[in-house]
């Protein structure tokens, strides 16, 4: 999730001297006593109104949709340059934005591979902009630096998105991200050697890569390249399949799969451990559903068989034993189960139930020799345990505690494998597991610069407006008294069967420790209690997840954990898109809102980049059966000229290529034109970033000294 708050308890101090003493609420005295009232950039109106089965929308902003143009960048140019103002003269910004330093410094390692003889593991030493991939001969071995991504860019700002070793750990691939897109770049380099191979594979969006054991060369998904001026905004449909062999140019790779008939079709590939089988999910859409194809390796010019069909379920490829093939699914187990199938035989009365449903979620299965290792989600917290080949249970996996776990990827005949841990006061933590044994040891556990001990973590429960039961899961002092006066910051995503569960970021821990309240709700529309709780958040049940969020704030101030004036409520992406719906919705309940990189225009969102793809999740304009929920709830549509809203901080990136920044643009200039009071409506727009991924560390700090800066001062 990546959220980062202000910190610790040197800030009480500061927290207590902003508290305001007027009839503004969220000024403080200082600012009240040297600004004047904000002044917006004027941003022009057009007189732009659209059709939509019989009903007129305004569209006023139209313009600021074209963001590569030069009328645009000087609105965006505007409208930072008054955000950075009112920014800068809070007192306390620059000293939180050292205190964010200081706890941002702080190891952090992510799962070992072993391939060959060589791990391969990525390092940061706490302030570096980009996390370094190592190589060593063993866990405990000096390390080598294989790829530095902090020296592709002076800023920062191109990601190493992905590294995959061949099966012998002689080769690797990896992906480049430039400024936050979403586009990868594959380039291969020789371990040994440190030096790159000329191959380049391009315009590689939603795929990874799938390495023959050979290493002879890899599958992947490409689209065609994006027209010019529109990499970014571009529709991106007609995604192939290919095989790359090693040496070739791009321009010669093998074809594999093509669906131009579906252009809305797209293809992960994965090769089974023995390299019998290419195992292909076709997805189409943001939905989960999937068909599965395959093709027989063994011979070189066996075709691509459709081996499930319908987008009835989930598929997700597990294992291979021979030609039984493994998926994890939630056709007729909406917790999903873990079935067996034969590669060759698409026959559904064939299929064998290895793990059954349970009143737990299955998250994710891996084979290890003939044991399985099935991770669950119970209430949004971890569990893992062991089971025979033939799905018998063997035995639980002893975690650290109650959080978010991880990991127990590798191959089949693996010797070990490791997972993380994490929750909202421990840092991600790297286990190893030792196989067959199971017997579980630390390798790596980074040390922050807090007294985590000082914390309590408690899921609360409460009842939304249809009567479903909504967790909430709040850390906090343990020495906050619940009298109302705590400042909250209430988290919400609720969609796209996404599980939100609990993980470590500095921010957050410091905002805790600072005296704040950090809550988050598990909304309908995510993924932590199966299928039937995601479909209840989507298209025409979209507002089961708005209600959801309104309930988990109202519960918060019924029992005194905080009050409206001093309640926060934040969400990125799709959780933008909540907390636009839900201000417009109960502008009464906040104190401050920041809605991040969020789908704001409903009735549009579908025409940029991957955009159509969320069709599946929230119903889209073209169809004339959604147009009236969409606009029931459509954030940009929802703002009443002349409402006090809360003070606003939106952001977003001018490189999002995943939630085009218009929505954003859009959404801001028009929450300053309705705005009634007040409060502060500024929009921050980061230059070189994206929609999150791969943002460097310098700018995440940047980010959030500034939001929560202007939280400490919009909260009474």
């Amino acid at each position: 999730m990546n959220l980062h708050a202000f910190h610790s308890s040197i800030y009480l101090a500061a927290l207590c001297m902003l508290a305001p003493i007027g009839t503004v609420r969220g000024q403080s005295p200082s600012t009240l006593a040297s600004n004047p009232p904000l002044q917006y950039p004027e941003t022009k109106m057009l007189d732009v109104i659209d059709d939509y089965h019989g009903r007129q929308v305004k569209d006023p902003y139209r313009w600021l949709e074209d963001t590569e143009s030069e009328e645009t960048a000087e609105w965006i140019a505007a409208q930072n340059a008054v955000t950075n103002r009112y920014l800068e003269s809070i007192p306390s910004r620059a000293m939180m934005r050292k205190r964010l330093e200081k706890l941002w410094n702080y190891e952090r390692y992510d799962l070992p591979k072993r391939k060959g003889a060589t791990y391969f593991y990525t390092h940061n030493d706490g302030l570096q902009d980009q996390s370094v991939l190592y190589k060593a001969d063993s866990l405990e071995a000096t390390r080598q630096v294989l790829i530095d991504p902090n020296e592709f860019s002076d800023d920062g700002t191109i990601a190493l998105a992905g590294a995959v070793p061949s099966k012998d750990g002689k080769l690797i691939a990896y992906a480049l991200a430039d400024g936050g897109s979403d586009w990868r770049t594959w380039k291969l380099r020789n371990v040994a050697s440190g030096e790159d191979l000329a191959d380049v594979v391009e315009w590689v969006k939603f795929s990874g890569i799938a390495w023959k054991p050979d290493g002879s060369g890899f599958f992947y998904g490409r689209y065609d390249a994006p027209q010019e001026g529109q990499e970014l905004t571009g529709t991106n449909e007609n995604q192939r399949l290919y095989f790359h062999k090693l040496g070739d140019d791009q321009s010669s790779d093998t074809l594999i799969l093509e669906r131009p008939d579906h252009p809305k079709w797209g293809f992960s590939p994965e090769v089974t451990d023995d390299g019998r089988y290419l195992v292909i999910q076709n997805w189409k859409g943001s939905e989960p559903k999937a068909q599965i194809f395959v093709k027989d390796l063994r011979q070189g010019d066996a075709p691509v068989r459709p081996l499930i069909t319908g987008f009835d379920a989930e598929y997700e490829w597990v294992a291979s034993r021979g030609d039984t093939l493994y998926f994890v699914t939630d056709n007729e187990a909406p917790k999903r189960r873990l079935i067996a199938l034969q590669a060759d035989n698409s026959d559904r009365d064939a299929w064998q139930e290895v793990i059954a449903e349970t009143d737990d979620v299955l998250e994710s299965v891996s084979l290890f020799g003939e044991i399985f290792y099935s991770s669950w989600l119970k209430d949004a917290r971890g569990k893992v345990t062991r089971h025979s080949i033939d799905g018998s249970p063997t035995g639980e996996v002893e975690l650290p505690g109650v959080g978010t776990v991880f990991g127990f990827e590798g191959p089949q005949d693996a010797e070990e494998t490791f997972f993380g841990f994490t929750n909202y006061v421990t840092p991600t933590s790297i286990y190893r597991v030792e196989l067959p044994s199971g017997d579980v040891s630390l390798w790596r556990r980074p040390e922050v610069a807090l007294d985590v001990e000082d914390f309590v973590t408690e899921q609360l429960f409460c009842k939304s407006k249809d009567g479903t039961t909504v967790p909430i899961i709040v850390t906090r002092k343990k020495t906050s008294k619940l009298n109302g006066s705590n400042r909250t910051l209430l988290y919400g995503y609720g969609g796209f069967n996404i599980s939100i569960t609990p993980s470590f970021s500095p921010a957050t821990a410091a905002w805790i420790d600072g005296g704040g309240i950090y809550a988050v709700a598990n909304l309908r529309g995510g993924g932590e209690y199966g299928r039937q709780w995601h479909e209840d958040g989507m298209r025409l049940k979209k507002q089961n997840v708005f209600d959801d969020c309104i309930a988990a704030a109202e519960y918060l101030v019924e029992k005194k954990y905080t009050e409206p004036e001093r309640l926060a409520l934040q969400g990125r992406s799709n959780g933008g898109l909540l907390v636009g719906a839900v201000m417009t919705q109960r502008p009464d309940l906040f104190g401050a809102c920041l809605p991040a990189v969020g789908v704001m225009d409903m009735l549009r969102y579908h025409k940029f980049t991957i955009g159509w793809a969320w069709a599946t999740e929230f119903g889209s304009s073209d169809e004339e059966d959604q147009i009236d929920n969409l606009l029931s709830y459509s954030p940009l549509h929802n703002l009443k000229p002349g409402t006090c809203y809360p003070a606003t901080l939106v952001t977003t990136a001018d490189r999002d290529d995943r939630v085009v920044p218009g929505h954003s643009f859009k959404f801001a200039a028009a929450l300053q034109e309705a705005q009634g009071c007040e409060h502060p409506t500024l929009i921050r727009i980061e230059t070189r970033a994206g929609h999150g991924a791969g943002t460097p560390v310098s700018k995440r700090i940047d980010e959030y000294a500034d939001v929560w800066a202007f939280l400490i001062e919009n909260l009474k």
